[in-house]
């Protein structure tokens, strides 16, 4: 557990009160690869602590617009360490209390059993199928999947295939929907899909740097209970047991 991570932990957890402490309403602005995985969390958090939780999603460079003109998030939970570092920076975020609460995994995933079976020769290929990626000026998954294209030396000649997603949401829409043939999304969102399994490919980490996905106390909440529980639930063992379970990391790496 890096040190960054402990101390806004302590922090937390020493400033959700007792357990007198009034049901509260609140509001928070996640990540789209997220979602399914919320979800989940949130159900606990409620069953647990009575508190009432209510999620917009998007993707994290849109949510981080909406902060700053004003939207009255007061938890943001990133699919990168950026955005969230930059609200601490403006002053739109508590000091001390962003941490890595995930990191993601990219993957390429089809829904057809076959597509992916030699995925270099897939991406390399010169067909008319097309290829989702997220925004990479919005979607931090849209980044490591150019990350990952720059590193295989396809960033031009796949050009002309790639389809992009306003969200990762939508990127993996665009396959699950055949209007793409395969995509580069969250291994999260794969093991979410009630479909056919398809064929995928877990990118090698290498390809990319890793997907810090950072949560931070808003001001906006800096005097919620319920959102300073919030962010101590998403350090604790049975969160962590569930973000692990949908295919995320969920140990702490050192901030950089």
């Amino acid at each position: 557990m890096s040190r960054t991570f402990r101390a806004a932990l302590l922090i937390l957890l020493a400033s959700t009160g007792s357990a007198t402490v009034s049901a509260a309403d609140l509001l928070i602005a996640v990540a789209a690869n997220f979602t399914d995985t919320a979800g989940k969390l949130v159900a606990q958090f409620e069953a647990s602590s009575g508190h009432r939780v209510r999620a917009s999603f998007g993707s994290t460079g849109k949510l981080y617009a909406q902060i700053r003109h004003g939207a009255p998030f007061e938890v943001f939970m990133a699919a990168d360490s950026e955005h969230p570092r930059l609200l601490e920076a403006e002053g739109r975020g508590v000091a001390t209390t962003r941490f890595t609460y995930a990191t993601g995994k990219l993957v390429l995933w089809s829904r057809n059993a076959d597509t992916l079976a030699d995925p270099l020769a897939y991406l390399t290929a010169s067909g008319p199928d097309r290829v989702a990626i997220g925004n990479p000026k919005t979607a931090p998954y849209g980044i490591a999947a150019m990350e990952t294209l720059a590193a295989l030396g396809l960033t031009g000649p796949i050009s002309k295939r790639l389809v992009r997603g306003d969200s990762i949401a939508q990127t993996f829409q665009f396959v699950a929907t055949g209007n793409a043939d395969a995509g580069f999304v969250a291994l999260a969102q794969v093991r979410a899909w009630q479909g056919e399994p398809g064929s995928l490919w877990l990118v090698p980490q290498e390809l990319y740097r890793p997907i810090r996905q950072q949560a931070i106390l808003l001001h906006k909440g800096a005097d919620n209970p319920a959102a300073r529980a919030w962010l101590a639930f998403l350090a604790s063992p049975p969160a962590r047991a569930i973000i692990a379970k949908d295919g995320y990391d969920s140990g702490q790496i050192a901030e950089p």
